[in-house]
């Protein structure tokens, strides 16, 4: 039996046991809540009731949604109360894709994301570099080159304050980063070094490095930076589950770290869920072309639980379109040579995910031109053609600028969308120099895929961006970008409702996981799991859901976050 419909069976087992356990109780009247929140517009997201007023909850579990004098009754000597105070509760908003421990490790690390010129990174990595012991290295960073006109950095800005330090710090996509002299030497990259297929070592008019490094060239540093401890993993997940509680983040679906062996991240989550101290729910997924090792390891320790859930593998096709990586079936506006790349043989690829859906794998695969958006929506035809009818739930991840002839394809080939909303305000303020106006008309196209049928989750991508649903809600509805230039939307027509965007960081994210029988909606039987935020996001002024704030973030039933 494929992994997924063996879970999938035990938790409709739990979930009806949990119905008649509510439904005893109720008929007994000796069911009392152990948490209440009262006096809340409570968008449920559930078709069948989906406003209500008052929420009770018994352990992990919701037992009731109604109006207050409904719920009023459940409550007993021990209940605990939230007043609401005429804020919106929604169900507990699930990042669809992060990559949790970089953004963990990234909080403690250089901020380069709003450097606005040249001088500003430098004087930031120095300052940094003046804090740490010879020999430390320095990572993260996260810079963006759009800020200061588009110079990609160099060695040379940062090799004169950091002597004894080496240096690796990328670009907020993750697809590019510049490493100085010092780290530079430690990978061995050097003018004699080989250009690697599938990435990019930039060059100065002498053939010497200056720096850069893209997509799989980045792996010549990654190899060289010293593998993080134990104890410094467990101190990413710690900050890491605080920051996204802090943004009403309930679950996230981990698109492991390129930093480091994504195996070790998985032995993080775990030894945290042996200790009990997990507060997000985590869906790790692990690489690919490593596909034949997730399904030893599930042999051995299963799939996991509602905590922590393995299952599915992460690939990608092409790299950022910032990082001008991205793969095109056109050339770029100002780069009229060059149309990208895919990162790995087509080949290899058709063989990794074949195998692994094959093997009763979630596929979720990266792809963001299009050119690599249709080949992939190809290989994932082929795929579902050869190994038969199933509920698989293949993912493109980004998908960010599709070609209009693929846009029925998601829907009719049934591929969820898992987009980043607050890409499209970011991007959008550079994307059209690179790929020219008739391609933007698709691209972050939420509108388009909704209107076709399509399934689309959303989530951050952070550290590449703020795990923030808010900011993500606000996004994808406005398309405001964030030099305030598109004050009406970048691209109006991709703009989508406040309620669409609840879903679509709810009950489609729960859906994209298998998980939509116990999250994404706030109704009996569910987990517990929800957020509180002061003001009703659907009958605001859509410029003003950036100024909303979580109140609190509840997991399980029990409060995580509280402002």
């Amino acid at each position: 039996m494929y992994p997924e419909l063996r879970i999938r069976i035990l938790r409709f087992l739990c979930v009806g046991l949990c119905a008649l356990s509510i439904v005893a109780c109720s008929e007994s009247q000796t069911e009392t809540a152990s948490l209440v929140v009262t006096d809340a517009r409570v968008w449920t997201g559930d078709s069948a009731r989906p406003w209500a007023e008052a929420v009770a909850v018994q352990g992990e579990n919701i037992i009731a949604v109604g109006a207050t004098a409904e719920i009023d009754r459940l409550i007993g000597p021990g209940t605990q109360l939230i007043d609401a105070d005429g804020g919106m509760l929604v169900p507990g908003f699930i990042d669809a894709h992060v990559h949790f421990l970089d953004g963990g490790s990234t909080l403690a690390s250089v901020q380069l994301r709003d450097a606005q010129s040249p001088g500003e990174f430098t004087r930031r990595i120095a300052e940094f570099a003046g804090g740490l012991e010879p020999g430390e290295w320095i990572t993260g960073g996260v810079w963006d080159h759009t800020n200061w006109g588009g110079e990609l950095p160099h060695r040379d800005w940062i090799d004169s304050v950091t002597p004894d330090i080496p240096v690796w710090v990328t670009r907020l996509d993750g697809h590019m980063g510049v490493a100085n002299s010092l780290a530079l030497e430690l990978a061995g990259v050097d003018a004699d070094t080989p250009d690697i297929e599938g990435g990019e070592i930039v060059r100065d008019d002498d053939g010497s490095p200056t720096g850069v490094l893209k997509d799989n060239a980045m792996r010549f540093v990654f190899d060289a930076i010293p593998e993080p401890t134990d104890r410094q993993l467990d101190a990413n997940l710690e900050a890491a589950m605080q920051y996204v509680a802090s943004n009403g983040v309930t679950s996230v679906h981990d698109m492991f770290d390129g930093t480091f062996d994504s195996w070790r991240g998985l032995d993080t989550y775990r030894r945290a869920r042996a200790s009990d101290s997990l507060i997000t729910r985590i869906y790790a997924l692990t690489p690919l072309k490593e596909w034949q090792k997730l399904v030893e390891d599930m042999a051995v320790h299963g799939s996991g639980d509602e905590w922590l859930r393995t299952g599915g593998v992460k690939g990608f096709m092409d790299g950022s379109l910032g990082s001008h990586t991205a793969a095109f079936l056109e050339p770029y506006a100002d780069t009229p040579d060059d149309s990208g790349f895919l990162l790995d043989p087509v080949d290899d690829l058709r063989g990794w995910i074949k195998g692994a859906d094959a093997a009763g794998l979630q596929l979720n695969v990266h792809a963001i031109g299009d050119m690599a958006i249709r080949s992939l929506l190809d290989i994932f035809d082929e795929a579902a053609t050869e190994n038969g009818s199933k509920d698989r739930r293949f993912r493109m991840e980004h998908a960010q600028h599709i070609h209009p002839a693929d846009l029925p394809r998601f829907a009719r080939q049934n591929v969820i969308a898992s987009m980043q909303p607050y890409h499209a305000i970011d991007d959008g303020r550079w994307a059209e120099a690179l790929i020219g106006k008739e391609r933007a008309q698709t691209t972050y196209a939420f509108n388009s895929l909704l209107d076709s049928g399509a399934r689309v989750a959303f989530g951050s991508d952070w550290y590449v961006a703020p795990a923030s649903p808010l900011e993500g809600i606000y996004a994808a509805v406005t398309r405001r970008t964030l030099d305030g230039e598109n004050p009406e939307g970048w691209v109006p027509s991709q703009k989508i409702s406040v309620e669409e965007a609840l879903r679509a960081y709810t009950y489609e994210a729960a859906f994209a996981s298998f998980d939509e029988d116990r999250k994404g909606t706030i109704r009996p039987g569910m987990l517990a799991d929800m957020v509180l935020i002061d003001r009703d996001l659907t009958v605001i002024a859509p410029e003003a859901i950036r100024d909303a704030r979580v109140l609190k973030t509840i997991v399980g039933g029990r409060t995580v976050y509280s402002r």
